[in-house]
């Protein structure tokens, strides 16, 4: 009998005979709650999996496992865990999560965990979205050789966008950078938009369906949407969310537009959930962890494999006090494919939407577009930077007309570049049809010049 009993104790579980059933969930207790900590104590589980905190009342509550130390596991809820009670029990999730997803969540807005939040009932999609990424080998992306429409005339001509590019909106607060998202929505030529609202008012999603994306915006779009107080977890799959469902689409073989607001919310949450499990802060109080969460996000934007669909994704960076140098807004900078800066000046003087051409740049302009075209942006930057080095001098009249014909041009031009970024918010710009108004643009300056 002894021998029997060590030979069964020695056998892994899948060897145990059918009687012996060894698939069991070790479920721990709920011992500490500081902040947003949770700490427990007798759980068997791994980073990032999703658990159960069950009070004896039945209140279920859903968290993540953050950290652990030793016997101790750190996790931070999803949702709010008001009413969660010493002793609880803590039961990890054994089942991946998964998400109804297909054709018939296009118009629908859902929660950082794919809940819709728009009251028309529940998704009826039959095919199902894992929502652990799968990273494509850089080595097998298709390059970004064709433009994309955003229906923005200064972006179309100007910095112009390449499929599967992925750009940073630069702006502070009430600079138009909501608008501007909408406008893109609408007028796009991609197959499908995804919209990320992360970490904004919640009054703002609203509006932003309502006004900036519209019935029509809605129609082919999915939003996922995490305001601001929302837990710092949730904002967190809300932004990964966004990333999954652009990519099910890509993976179909669509050419998909992701526009995330904003990739600071994004930092911030990152921030929340570091500091909270021990991490020492760094630059401006961001752990480390945060510039490390920062590219493996972005980086699952862009171009599938060859002859597949694409991600062309902006995203929209908060520059506190207008400064560029913030740690999010610099970090975003070297790892986007380009950067459009909106100013708060050109705001305030009626210009919208509000994009500093001199300060924005398409790193994938110059292999999209022929040298004609670049040529003429090129000239076009140089007409507006020189009315702007001599502005001042202009206004207080201490500029001698004839002083200098390429200050004079600029001069006589400054109206036409002015109005050539502006649009209206209901105003679509074709690609070719952007590029025939700069053509225009520059030719009456050449026809000023020569005469």
């Amino acid at each position: 009998m002894k021998n029997i009993c060590a030979e069964l104790s020695a056998l892994t579980p899948s060897q145990h005979p059918d009687r012996f059933n060894y698939d069991y969930v070790a479920e721990g207790r709920l011992t500490r709650l500081v902040g947003m900590t949770l700490e427990a104590e007798g759980l068997r589980t791994s980073l990032g999996q999703t658990c159960q905190i069950v009070n004896q009342s039945g209140v279920e509550i859903e968290a993540e496992v953050v950290g652990f130390n030793g016997q101790k596991v750190y996790l931070m809820p999803i949702t709010h865990f008001a009413g969660v009670e010493p002793g609880a029990i803590v039961r990890p999730v054994t089942q991946a999560a998964q998400i109804p997803i297909g054709d018939e969540m296009l118009g629908r807005v859902i929660n950082g965990i794919g809940k819709p939040i728009d009251g028309h009932g529940p998704l009826r999609a039959k095919d199902r979205l894992k929502l652990l990424p799968e990273m494509i080998n850089p080595l097998s992306r298709d390059p970004i050789k064709e433009p994309m429409d955003v229906g923005i005339r200064a972006i179309n001509a100007l910095l112009t966008v390449g499929r599967g590019q992925r750009l940073g909106l630069f702006a502070g607060s009430g600079v138009g950078k909501s608008v501007l998202l909408g406008m893109m929505t609408r007028f796009t030529n991609a197959d499908v938009v995804v919209v990320g609202l992360i970490g904004e008012r919640g009054r703002e999603v609203k509006e932003f369906i309502d006004h900036s994306l519209g019935e029509e915006g809605l129609k082919r779009a999915v939003v996922v949407a995490s305001p601001a107080d929302d837990a710092p977890l949730m904002r967190l799959r809300a932004s990964e969310l966004c990333c999954r469902v652009a990519e099910y689409y890509r993976d179909q073989g669509k050419n998909v537009l992701l526009l995330m607001d904003s990739l600071t919310r994004y930092a911030q949450a990152q921030r929340e959930v570091s500091l909270a499990v021990g991490e020492p802060p760094a630059t401006k109080g961001y752990p480390p962890s945060v510039f490390a969460k920062l590219p493996q996000l972005v980086e699952r934007a862009g171009n599938g494999e060859a002859g597949g669909g694409s991600i062309t994704a902006f995203y929209t960076v908060l520059t506190e006090g207008d400064d560029l140098q913030d740690p999010v807004a610099d970090s975003a900078r070297a790892i986007l494919d380009g950067h459009i800066v909106l100013s708060r000046r050109l705001a305030e003087e009626g210009i919208y939407p509000a994009i500093d051409v001199e300060a924005s740049i398409s790193r994938a302009m110059p292999n999209i577009v022929a040298p004609e075209q670049l040529q003429k942006m090129q000239a076009f930057k140089r007409l507006l930077a020189i009315y702007q080095e001599n502005k001042d001098l202009i206004n207080i009249g201490a500029y001698r007309p004839g002083s200098n014909p390429e200050v004079d041009l600029a001069i006589d031009r400054a109206p036409q570049l002015r109005q050539f970024v502006c649009q209206g918010m209901n105003e679509a710009v074709a690609y070719d049809m952007a590029c025939a108004m700069l053509d225009q643009v520059l030719s009456a300056s050449e026809a000023n010049s020569g005469g």
